[in-house]
């Protein structure tokens, strides 16, 4: 499905509301050099193409990915890497002396990244229908990820800081960064994949660096220190590169109000409903997401285990988003190619992470070299799905960048209730609820020379990851079977359509 046939102008001009048409014996005004953010004049009466920034390309493009990878980097890493704050907070009393500790603090990361993914549903309508207002929300969501922060660094109540770094940090990361995924859309056509891969590789890189950057403040300040100087450094990161997300197309300045605008076609999202297709897709990404985060949470809890040090712990996470931003631009590119190819790629990383878990984190996971194998190709092969959805994806929104912000906020939603679910679930796989964290997981000396003795990664803190790993592994198999089923379908009637066809040209001649 290669949409090489479009052009770019033609995609841009019809995903938008028309200008009026200038009054009768009216001429319309020239241009002037006073021009927008899109690049076009304020009060021009047509959409002249060759005033806007060229797309797939150029200065203006490469700094919107640039400034939005940073943007994916800081959003997403600070929750991905909050298996690090997870196990500082387990070893400190001031912490876990709080009732139901031990079931709250592993809920503050996935909390965080489960309600930005929960939100996008409800947030994309209206970004759609007041566009203009893209950037005003960045600001705000700035501001509230930096408050929720440093507000969180002065406390050590469990509530409050699940309140505080959990909910509040969600709602500003919302805010700052599904206004600017919707402008990927107007920027790149062509190398749509290949952008999105981009993108979400910047939640592998800040996956790298964050955790052995928190890991290191942890090792020199504790969590309270630590919290507040990432609060600061989130704003100094992210404020001066804001003024190069922005848009490309105007957003309907009508006689010089700003008017709400209707974009996309909601009887276009209403035959979603019935395509099997959507339907493939949809199942398949939320069984992928009850899975995939698993790991992530547990990994440095798991590698604690084996009576490594905080540091070498917390690289775990790093080993599995170096893997990640591999896969992300990987899968990215491959993903312009066709619908087939995004089959393939997804049925065969699916099933390959499956085996993965059960064979690297199952068997061979006993020491440092064996998990840190793991960590790096599950984050080669899980970490690379999201990349696909554009790919998969161009059959349904035909390239108009509001369906395609329409159906990336069905696909989130449902990747943050499998994101959120699989928190408290995988808790009670691993006993981990019913038990006190410093009991549970000490490597005090009879637990070292238990961890010894474990020939099986199915086996180490006495099997507590056991059931864990089952279940990580088994939905991945079950996803990778559901788009195989997917492609299975596709094929058959491919072939009957060209059968039909072949029928009917016989039946002319």
């Amino acid at each position: 499905m290669s949409n090489s046939q479009y052009t770019p102008e033609s995609i841009e001009l019809t995903s938008r509301p028309p200008f009026p048409a200038p009054a009768p014996n009216v001429t319309a005004a020239p241009a002037t050099s006073n021009v927008p953010e899109a690049g076009l004049p304020n009060n021009s009466s047509e959409l002249n193409p060759s005033l806007l920034h060229p797309v797939d390309g150029g200065f203006h493009a490469w700094a919107f990915l640039c400034a939005s990878f940073l943007i994916e980097a800081i959003v997403w890493g600070f929750p991905d890497a909050f298996g690090v704050f997870l196990d500082a907070y387990l070893t400190d009393p001031a912490y876990t002396s709080h009732p139901h500790a031990s079931s709250l603090l592993p809920l503050i990361g996935p909390i965080a990244s489960g309600i930005v993914y929960c939100l996008a549903p409800f947030l994309s309508p209206l970004i759609n229908r007041y566009p203009n207002h893209r950037r005003t929300a960045m600001y705000v969501g700035l501001s509230l990820c930096w408050a929720s922060l440093f507000a969180a660094s002065y406390t050590t109540n469990v509530v409050i800081l699940l309140a505080l770094q959990g909910v509040v940090y969600a709602f500003g990361a919302a805010l700052l960064y599904f206004p600017s995924l919707s402008y990927l859309a107007e920027w790149f056509i062509n190398l749509r994949g290949f952008a999105n891969g981009v993108l979400f590789a910047g939640t592998g890189v800040g996956g790298i660096v964050l955790p052995l950057t928190i890991s290191k403040l942890l090792s020199m300040y504790g969590p309270n220190v630590t919290v507040r100087i990432l609060s600061v450094g989130i704003v100094v990161l992210l404020l001066p590169l804001m003024p190069f997300v922005k848009g490309r197309t105007p957003v309907g300045h009508v006689a010089g109000h700003v008017q709400p605008v209707s974009r996309g076609s909601s009887n276009s999202v209403k035959s979603w409903m019935g395509s099997y297709f959507f339907w493939i897709l949809l199942v398949a990404n939320t069984i992928q997401s009850f899975a995939y985060f698993v790991p992530i949470l547990w990994l440095p809890t798991f590698a604690s285990t084996l009576n490594l040090d905080s540091t070498t712990s917390s690289a775990t996470l790093a080993m599995f988003h170096t893997g990640s931003v591999i896969g992300r631009l990987t899968m990215g590119y491959l993903s312009d190619s066709s619908l087939k190819q995004c089959f393939v790629l997804a049925s065969s990383t699916l099933l390959a992470t499956s085996v993965t878990i059960f064979v690297l984190w199952g068997v061979f996971s006993t020491n440092l070299a064996g998990l840190f194998s793991f960590c790096i190709i599950y984050g080669l092969l899980a970490g690379g799905w999201p990349s696909l959805w554009s790919g998969f994806g161009k059959g349904l929104t035909l390239n108009d960048p509001t369906l395609s912000m329409t159906l990336f906020g069905i696909l989130l939603f449902t990747r943050g209730i499998g994101n959120i679910a699989s928190t408290p679930l995988s808790a009670a796989l691993t006993g981990f609820s019913s038990v006190s964290p410093t009991t549970s997981f000490s490597t005090n000396s009879s637990s070292s020379s238990f961890q010894m003795s474990a020939k099986l990664g199915f086996n180490i803190a006495g099997g507590r990851f056991a059931s864990t790993i089952l279940y990580v592994g088994t939905c991945f198999a079950g996803a990778g079977m559901i788009v195989l089923f997917g492609w299975g379908r596709e094929v058959y009637y491919h072939h009957r359509r060209r059968q039909s066809a072949g029928t009917a040209s016989e039946t002319v001649m």
